[in-house]
């Protein structure tokens, strides 16, 4: 950015996923803000702002990925030092908001992990959040302030058109029922038909396929979700949509957690890549030829270009397609 607008435009960066701040603030020419970032001698967490941000507009940029709970606790604090620093306007860039699958009770003396973390977040100091493919889109609603929400699909619709993977030969397959707007969407973009799985969790990250429904037989068929934790429910809807007939099968998705032994699952799955975005610094020692990431960089520097000029976030939207469930 350049000119009197960059002026009081602020960029900080926790620890959580460093190398993603830093492509973002290379997008809009402005660099990171100096801040320190360290550990007292019993493990705490210690903040210093090592620049004036009286007046300025801050962007906060960490995704709640793990470890979470010390990167939600980073937030908080780097938040209140904001605060407390006299910043005119903080915005947490939270690429992935972690606590986010227990977003209601479904079960008795269960908490609400997912408005408790947005109520801290709210607290600490924040005035704007702007993230990226919520686990469930009602998480908005928890905030009581501005939610610019910006879907990772025109990224992940772009590399598929790309490679040609487009037409009637093409099927999205929603891995639920919840996610058959976002996998709609980007069925009308690329020009190809919808199937949807349903499913049921007996228990967290167990899965259980009930049904495929939609014409599999022949096609290449192209999985959508917004995250891949231990690598369960992509393989099992690979595994059903291969013996449904199709030809050959692609896995998409926004956030790679890959917990405990999810690579190998899908090195070992019936799926001819896995195509994932940075919103997570990908985990080391997790590598494989079969995952490839994309950078979510661009679409995220748009965003804080567009809510540090007041103009409309959703605009970026218009330009790809938009999900029907907004």
């Amino acid at each position: 950015m350049e000119g009197e607008q960059a002026d009081d435009l602020r960029i900080l960066s926790g620890n959580a996923n460093r190398p993603l701040s830093e492509a973002i603030a290379d997008h809009l020419s402005v660099p990171l803000s100096q801040m320190e970032l360290s550990r007292f001698a019993d493990g705490e967490i210690r903040v210093r702002i090592e620049e004036s941000v009286r007046g300025a507009d801050v962007f906060v940029i960490q995704p709640t990925c793990p470890p979470t709970s010390e990167n939600i606790m980073e937030l908080l604090i780097i938040l209140d030092a904001l605060k407390r620093a006299s910043a005119r306007r903080t915005t947490a860039v939270i690429p992935y908001y972690g606590y986010a699958r227990q977003e209601k009770k479904m079960n008795p003396r269960e908490p609400i992990s997912a408005k408790l973390v947005a109520d801290l977040i709210s607290v600490a100091g924040a005035n704007r959040i702007l993230s990226m493919d919520l686990h469930v889109q009602s998480i908005q609603g928890f905030f009581n302030m501005p939610v610019d929400h910006i879907p990772a699909g025109p990224i992940l619709a772009d590399d598929l058109i790309s490679r040609g993977l487009t037409g009637p030969d093409i099927a999205v397959v929603s891995p639920d029922v919840g996610a058959v707007g976002t996998a709609k969407a980007l069925a009308d973009r690329l020009s190809a038909s919808l199937a949807i799985i349903t499913k049921r969790r007996p228990e967290p990250n167990l899965v259980e396929v009930i049904q495929v429904i939609g014409e599999l037989a022949g096609k290449r068929a192209v999985l959508i979700d917004d995250m891949i934790d231990t690598a369960g429910s992509v393989v099992s809807a690979a595994e059903m949509v291969t013996e449904r007939g199709a030809a050959e099968t692609y896995a998409y998705a926004t956030h790679a957690l890959l917990s405990g032994d999810a690579v190998a699952r899908l090195d070992a799955a019936p799926i001819k890549e896995v195509v994932v975005t940075d919103t997570i610094p990908f985990p080391s020692g997790k590598r494989s030829a079969r995952i490839r990431v994309l950078s979510v960089a661009p679409i995220v520097a748009e965003a804080i270009r567009r809510v540090h000029a007041n103009v409309s976030v959703s605009a970026i939207l218009d330009r790809h397609w938009r999900d029907d469930r907004k």
